[in-house]
């Protein structure tokens, strides 16, 4: 008995002993592969670092030079706009051709004149209300949006009817518009 377990004793001394060993030996695996140059990872890295800095650089000379070209489109668009001596009574009239080619009614327009500072221009809020039928006040929107002048429309709600109406088919919408007129020469 004496003799199995001195031969046991061996057995596991001799296992601890290859662990211990195959323990060193990954650790000095792994130190050698943490200190080995890692050059070429890092220069690919830099490689494509500056590829992006190029791709940059590129887009930043595109925008300086098509800066002429959106400047001239920017001061055409100011010219399209209406002058603010004639703009009123323009976009009045608009509104109504547009009304009554759609079939609908137009009333209570009110503007609110804006000022902008350094830009030579009036931003004019237009409050309206369209009486018609889905269809005639589909249409006004569609002709505001087929305007040669720039109408935005901030809110289109439905307005309160009077109860005395008679057509029960016939929906009134508050329209919140804005436009802009040229102030400078």
């Amino acid at each position: 008995m004496r003799r199995d377990f001195t031969a046991r004793k061996r057995m596991i001394l001799g296992g601890v002993t290859l662990l211990v060993l195959a323990d060193v030996a990954l650790a000095a695996y792994s130190w050698q592969l943490s200190s080995a140059p890692r050059a070429p990872q890092h220069h690919g890295q830099e490689i494509t670092q500056q590829d992006l800095l190029r791709a940059d650089i590129r887009r930043a000379q595109s925008i300086r030079d098509s800066i002429p070209a959106i400047q001239k489109d920017c001061d055409r668009f100011e010219q399209s706009l209406l002058p603010a001596s004639s703009g009123y009574s323009s976009v009045r009239s608009e509104l109504g051709s547009i009304a009554r080619t759609s079939g609908s009614l137009l009333e209570g327009i009110s503007f609110k004149p804006t000022d902008i500072p350094n830009r030579g221009m009036t931003e004019v809020a237009i409050d309206a209300t369209v009486d018609g039928d889905y269809k005639s006040v589909i249409g006004f929107l569609n002709g505001l949006q087929r305007s040669a002048n720039l109408y935005a429309v901030d809110s289109l709600t439905l307005a309160s009817e009077k109860p005395t109406q008679a057509s029960t088919n016939v929906i009134k919408v508050a329209l919140h518009l804005k436009t802009y007129f040229r102030t400078a020469a």
